[in-house]
C-alpha cells in the first residue's frame, strides 16, 4: 500500500464493547477519541455513523470482541465498513481480545474453524491490518492475508509480578499448550518451570491428572491467557495446593469470567489473581479483593503509534 501524503493524521475510533481503553490509549497518545455514533436501530441492528472527515487518514478501531461476542464483532465490521467507504486511507483493527479463537482447528469431524472464518469477516470488511494482543493460539496470525501484529501482555504481567518479591519461584503452565507462554515468563523472572497435565472431556470441563515439576513450598504462578468460567484455574491452583505450593498466584490476560467465575474465584486458593483491561470487567467483579486489574493501553498506545510512523513493534518485547 503505497502511503498517503497525509497519512500520518491518526485517527482511533471505537464501538461499545470497551470504551473505557480506548479513552485510555487515547490519553496515552495525547489523541482524541474519533466522533462516531454507534448505537442500535429498534430492531437491533446496529447503526453507524461517521461524524468527521477521515479522507486519507490512518485509522485504527479498537475493539475487543468480548461479551456480548456477536453484537460487537458485527460493530467491528460495520465500523470497519463505514471508515473504508469515507476513504480512510488506512483502518487498522485493534482487537484487545480475538474472540473465536478457541476454535482454531477441527478437533472433530464436522466442526467450524471460527478463528479463520472471523479472520475472513475481517478482511472483507476492509481492514488493512491486524493489532492483537495475547491470541489463544499463534498460528491464528496465519489466518490472515494481511499483517498481524500479534502483541504480548507479558511486560505488563511481569512488572507486577517483580514487585511481589518472591523467591524460588515457579512458573505454572495450565497444560501443555501454554508451555511455551509460562517458559517465556520463567525466563524472564529467572524461576522455575512447571506443567499442570489434564485431560478435558467437554468444553469448559477438564479434569487435573497430575503435576510435573517441584513445586512443594515455593511460591507458584500459573499463568494463561484468559480465564472463562474458572472451572479449570481452580482445579488447577487446588492441585497446586495438594502440592504443597504456596503462597499460590493466578495471572490471565484475558478476563472472559462467564457463568459462575465471581463465585468460583472468589473462593480460589490463591492469594491473588492478575488480570488485565482487554476486557472490561463486570461490576461484581470489582468487588472481588482477589482481582488485580492491570491496564494495557500503553502498551497498545505504544503499538498504534510506532504502527502510524512505520516503526519496529517487535522490539517492544525485546
Amino acid at each position: 500500500m503505497r502511503r498517503n501524503a497525509n497519512a500520518t493524521r491518526m485517527k482511533i475510533f471505537t464501538g461499545n464493547a470497551n470504551p473505557e481503553l480506548a479513552e485510555s490509549i487515547c490519553e496515552y497518545l495525547d489523541q482524541p477519541l474519533g466522533d462516531a455514533v454507534v448505537r442500535d436501530f429498534s430492531d437491533g441492528e446496529i447503526m453507524v455513523e461517521i461524524a468527521e472527515n477521515i479522507r486519507g487518514s490512518d485509522v485504527f478501531v479498537i475493539q475487543p470482541t468480548c461479551r456480548p461476542v456477536n453484537k460487537n464483532l458485527m460493530e467491528m465490521l460495520i465500523l470497519i465498513d463505514a471508515l473504508k467507504r469515507a476513504s480512510a486511507w488506512r483502518v487498522t483493527a485493534v482487537i484487545p481480545y480475538y474472540g473465536y479463537a478457541r476454535q482454531d482447528r477441527k478437533v472433530t469431524p464436522r466442526a467450524p474453524i471460527t478463528a479463520k472464518l472471523v479472520a475472513d469477516l475481517l478482511t472483507v470488511a476492509g481492514a488493512d491490518r491486524i493489532l492483537t494482543l495475547d491470541l489463544h493460539a499463534s498460528q491464528i496470525q496465519g489466518f490472515f492475508n494481511v499483517p498481524v501484529d500479534h502483541l504480548y501482555a507479558a511486560p505488563v504481567l511481569l512488572e507486577y509480578l517483580k514487585s511481589l518479591g518472591l523467591d524460588d519461584v515457579v512458573i505454572v503452565s495450565p497444560d501443555a499448550g501454554g508451555v511455551e507462554r509460562a517458559r517465556a515468563f520463567a525466563k524472564r523472572l529467572g524461576a522455575g518451570l512447571a506443567i499442570i497435565d489434564k485431560r478435558r472431556d467437554s468444553p469448559n470441563v477438564s479434569k487435573v491428572m497430575h503435576i510435573v515439576g517441584d513445586v512443594k513450598g515455593r511460591p507458584a504462578i500459573v499463568v494463561d491467557d484468559m480465564i472463562d468460567t474458572g472451572g479449570t484455574l481452580i482445579q488447577g491452583l487446588e492441585a497446586l495446593e495438594d502440592a504443597g505450593a504456596g503462597p499460590i498466584f493466578a495471572t490471565a490476560t484475558h478476563p472472559v469470567f462467564s457463568g459462575t467465575a465471581l463465585k468460583r474465584l472468589s473462593a480460589a486458593p490463591c492469594e491473588k489473581i492478575i488480570i488485565t483491561d482487554s476486557i472490561p470487567l463486570a461490576d461484581d467483579f470489582e468487588n472481588c479483593e482477589k482481582i488485580i486489574q492491570l491496564s494495557v493501553a500503553g502498551l497498545l498506545g505504544e503499538a498504534i503509534r510506532r504502527i502510524n510512523r512505520d516503526e519496529s513493534v517487535s522490539s517492544l518485547f525485546v
